[in-house]
């Protein structure tokens, strides 16, 4: 009895001082990983672009680099790391500043006269993507809110951490949005290059000017960044849905406007190195790997039933994109990537490398973002309600 109460005052302070050393430690880890997948996701960026495959080469290599470290870190050392969220948060803002700044020039004020048909395309889209979770949930014998989390294009962890939130399958709705946003971000460069390769540009070999170290566009350039951090992090903190890419893609299209305003600063523009974009790029395509790289066994059962939602999901899409074209003068390009499923700021990026229509696909995705973000409570509280009430019937 006196051994017991002995070891008590031990474990108790073991307690205490364990949680600083293992959020050190698990910092310290997390940034290792990324540091190797960084190292790693550069020369197969690299090596892809020699494969001509465009400028959005640096998300493939990122997600090869984040599936392979991940693979590694768990087969040789037995370290099981999850997706670092922080990091595909950085490349969302990353994105938002590129994609904002290139939008700073266009005419916004013609695209908003487009309003109501994105809000017809996000209405269809997210009824369609209720109807394949319902089929989805009955097929695969998964619980209804579950399977509308994984089957809403919204993201892959905002929908994987209102799973955590609720208690349901985290793993199975990381799955199906995994293979979503992958099948999509493969497919419709592909399409767009086998499609309009006379005008899909290359990729940009890496040189000195990508760093545009000229020292007033440095210093514009750390500026927008405090900016960016000052305006993200609250946004971040207080769990703003995409509040990372939404704050730095408001900032990045005003940022000339408001430098052109004040009267002390002169004739001056900025405009984001193209290293901006790259870092970007490669942190998105990271932690979708890393997505991959850290998914548990799944049946095949399970695997197929995810591919046959997907592929739903991909087909309502394209219907999305035939009804764009008949209500709309936009061609087929502009209206496929207007109404891919996700992930957005991909679309937009392979907009972007196109220089296709930028503010078009810039406006129909910030328009879905903001309808699924914000429609959000009310669609778990649906799916939560009429969830229950399925199992009381059965």
């Amino acid at each position: 009895m006196n051994q017991s109460v002995s070891v008590a005052p031990s474990l108790e302070e073991h307690t205490h001082e364990n949680p600083v050393v293992t959020k050190q430690q698990l910092f310290t880890k997390q940034l290792i990983v990324l540091v190797l997948e960084m190292l790693l996701a550069l020369p197969l960026g690299l090596l892809l672009a020699k494969f001509q495959i465009g400028r959005i080469a640096w998300i493939f290599g990122g997600i090869a680099a984040g599936t392979v470290v991940l693979q590694g870190c768990r087969i040789f050392y037995q370290y099981y790391p999850q997706p670092n969220r922080t990091a595909r948060k950085v490349g969302m803002a990353l994105v938002g500043l590129t994609v904002g700044a290139s939008n700073t020039h266009g005419n916004l004020a013609s695209v908003a006269s487009g309003i109501p048909i994105f809000i017809f395309l996000t209405l269809f889209l997210l009824l369609s993507g209720s109807c394949i979770g319902y089929m989805y949930a009955r097929l695969s014998k998964t619980n209804l809110l579950t399977a509308m989390l994984a089957t809403v294009p919204g993201g892959v962890g905002i929908m994987a951490a209102i799973a955590a939130d609720y208690n349901k399958n985290v793993s199975l709705v990381a799955l199906v949005q995994a293979i979503r946003v992958t099948s999509v971000v493969v497919l419709i460069p592909f399409i767009a290059k086998t499609s309009a390769g006379n005008y899909y540009p290359q990729t940009l070999p890496i040189n000195p000017d990508w760093l545009n170290l000229d020292p007033s566009q440095l210093e514009l350039l750390l500026l927008i960044l405090l900016i960016t951090v000052l305006v993200v992090y609250p946004a971040i903190l207080f769990k703003i849905p995409a509040g990372d890419f939404f704050g730095a893609l408001l900032i990045g299209i005003g940022f000339n406007p408001l430098l052109h305003w004040l009267p002390f600063v002169g004739d001056i523009s900025f405009s984001p190195p193209p290293l901006i974009n790259l870092l970007g790029q490669m942190l998105l395509g990271i932690t979708i790997g890393e997505y991959w790289g850290d998914k548990p066994n799944f049946q095949k059962r399970t695997v197929g039933y995810a591919l046959m939602s997907v592929g739903m999901t991909l087909i309502a899409g394209a219907i999305a994109a035939i009804l764009a074209m008949q209500f709309t003068s936009w061609d087929w390009l502009t209206c496929l990537l207007v109404t891919a499923p996700g992930g957005s700021a991909e679309m937009i990026l392979v907009s972007l490398a196109l220089n296709h229509n930028v503010e078009i696909v810039t406006t129909g995705h910030l328009v879905r973002l903001i309808a699924i973000n914000s429609s959000l409570p009310l669609w778990v509280f649906l799916f939560r309600r009429l969830d229950e009430q399925l199992s009381e019937s059965v």
